[in-house]
């Protein structure tokens, strides 16, 4: 097991904190965490976060649910033929309540899958630095790296001011 070094540094400010994400991710630098009291667009923008990928499973599920409501009610239909008032066996129209509520079933159920396989829950791995302050109002930037561009990253967060910085060993 190889073990990484980090540095976790806490800011008095908002402007601080994205621009030294910023200025990190400028400098190449892959694993930034950033922790704040409450969701802040400003750092999700600075992290490079784009739209949630949790809408593909979504609409992965829903699809699904739709098909699988009308491959259910078909098969039912053939298997057990029930002719009522001269309509046809397969008959669409009646379906659809079944496809419905099978689209909104598979759908919400895709969704909750999404979202824990992409928020990595359970996650088994306790949480690599963390200081109480960040719920408090502080803002806080933690780089992942090795070596000189440990000093690297160390002189960019400097460059903004932070109210504290720390180092720690993680094993990655």
């Amino acid at each position: 097991m190889s073990t990484m070094t980090g540095i976790l540094a806490s800011y008095e400010y908002l402007d601080s904190t994205v621009d030294a994400i910023e200025n990190l991710r400028k400098a190449g630098f892959k694993n930034v965490k950033a922790y704040a009291p409450y969701p802040e667009h400003h750092i999700e923008h600075a992290l490079g976060y784009d739209q949630s990928p949790v809408r593909v499973f979504t609409l992965v599920g829903a699809l699904t649910g739709t098909a699988a409501g009308f491959g259910f009610t078909s098969w039912t239909s053939v298997d057990w033929p029930l002719v009522v008032g001269g309509k046809p066996i397969i008959s669409i129209p009646a379906f659809v309540p079944i496809a419905f509520e099978m689209t909104v079933l598979f759908g919400a159920l895709a969704t909750v899958i999404g979202l824990f396989i992409l928020s990595k829950i359970p996650n088994v791995k306790p949480a690599v630095v963390y200081d109480p302050e960040f719920t408090a109002g502080r803002y806080g930037v933690y780089v992942e790296a090795e070596g000189a561009r440990l000093e690297e990253a160390r002189k960019i967060m400097n460059a903004e001011e932070p109210v504290e910085m720390r180092e720690g060993a993680v094993d990655a």
